[in-house]
């Protein structure tokens, strides 16, 4: 059976407390082989190794205590079957990505997949050239409930797309303590909110025409970062639908979950609703307080046939347990061919998951809302247009 050997990019927040436990737990059922973690600080390569024992990480820098390209050595290290995991500051991924395909392995980013569309146009084209299957992380696709929403629409239960509301925020910890160093490149609507983007997207199926933004600094300001607190957008859809979207990161540090977030979709024979936080689940306890608990994101359980062992379940998994499937069942299905039979093939079973996965192609739409959303923010609200091919432009 054909095991992938994984480089991790990044030894920030989402690899700590999602990828690694991730690929440990495949590694145990036997799909995962060698875990390598690339990073800018040492110091972080030694605490991952501390903290997964069992996961037998092999980290880099090895020699200094600091290296920015620390990933490029990890990538030179790496052999096929290989999947290359991004999970730095949003800003980085393009360059990585680009790498990564150039090299010949397969590639899992954390959302979005980048922040221009061109960017997205050269990862999209490059990965097409080289037979290489790269995989936005848009886990909410995997939430059962936004599931149900796309099988009704699509089945015509729904009628036809009119509006949206949609919000996403966070308590300030994200970027006064997780993503300090960087949050000024970023904002709560590439964080946050393209994950409402591809929702909208992945239902509808609709592409976007027109996007107008607000965005407010003050909070951040304030403690000497130059970052936005919030942003509201409009974004007007091919058919005319209008999504109100709404993001911050800067939620009070006792609200008592981590994410305020919901889903509301209006159409001509159905509306559909959701509050994304409160699954009715809460918690009460001497340790934590009151917790609203979110039981399908992303937790640990005991497993059934081994208590004594954690088992991570949850939509925030299963996205990324897809992205490895479909690596493996790509490796297996092309392992016996000679090499040009072997990419024909690669090209014919990417070009089928482009229909139904967050592939470049897809992927694409939530880029060129964020990009056109700063666009408008830092103009004050000025309206711009997505061309048929997606490039964003003032009128």
């Amino acid at each position: 059976m054909i095991k992938l050997n994984a480089v991790v990019i990044g030894g920030g927040m989402i690899t700590k407390q999602l990828l690694l436990p991730v690929l440990l737990q495949e590694k145990k059922n036997g799909k995962i082989s060698q875990i390598i973690v690339a990073s800018r600080k040492k110091i972080t390569i030694q605490r991952l190794i501390e903290e997964f024992p069992e996961a037998e990480i092999k980290g880099y820098p090895q020699i200094k205590d600091e290296n920015p390209y620390a990933w490029k050595i990890a990538l030179e290290k790496l052999q096929n079957p290989g999947i290359v995991i991004i999970a730095t500051p949003d800003d980085l991924h393009a360059e990585m990505a680009l790498f990564a395909i150039e090299k010949g392995f397969d590639v899992i980013v954390q959302k979005p997949l980048c922040l221009t569309v061109k960017d997205a146009g050269k990862i999209l084209e490059s990965s097409r050239k080289k037979g290489v299957y790269v995989f936005t992380d848009f886990h909410k696709r995997h939430d059962l409930s936004l599931r149900a929403v796309q099988y009704k629409y699509k089945k015509g239960e729904m009628g036809e797309a009119l509006c949206c509301h949609a919000w996403h925020e966070q308590r300030r910890e994200i970027p006064l303590k997780y993503f300090r160093n960087w949050c000024e490149r970023s904002s709560p609507l590439e964080y946050l909110g393209t994950h409402y983007i591809d929702m909208f997207y992945f239902v509808t199926g609709l592409k976007p025409v027109k996007i107008v933004a607000k965005g407010q600094k003050k909070l951040l300001v304030s403690l000497g970062i130059n970052a936005f607190d919030s942003s509201q957008v409009f974004i007007t859809w091919s058919n005319g639908a209008v999504e109100y979207l709404q993001t911050s990161w800067i939620l009070p540090e006792k609200n008592p979950c981590l994410s305020n977030q919901g889903f509301q979709i209006t159409c001509t024979e159905g509306e559909f609703r959701a509050d994304n936080a409160d699954r009715n689940s809460n918690f009460s306890t001497t340790k934590d307080g009151y917790e609203i608990f979110n039981p399908y994101f992303f937790k640990p359980y005991l497993d059934w046939n081994k208590p004594d062992t954690d088992q991570y379940l949850g939509y925030g998994a299963d996205s990324v347990i897809q992205a490895i499937n479909d690596c493996l069942r790509i490796n297996e299905e092309t392992n016996n061919l000679d090499k040009n039979q072997a990419f024909e093939k690669r090209v014919q079973m990417i070009s089928e998951f482009e229909k139904t996965r967050p592939l470049p192609n897809q992927a694409i739409i939530s880029t060129a809302v964020i990009e056109a959303g700063k666009m408008s923010m830092i103009k004050d609200g000025a309206p711009v247009f997505l061309d048929e091919n997606l490039i964003p432009h003032y009128e």
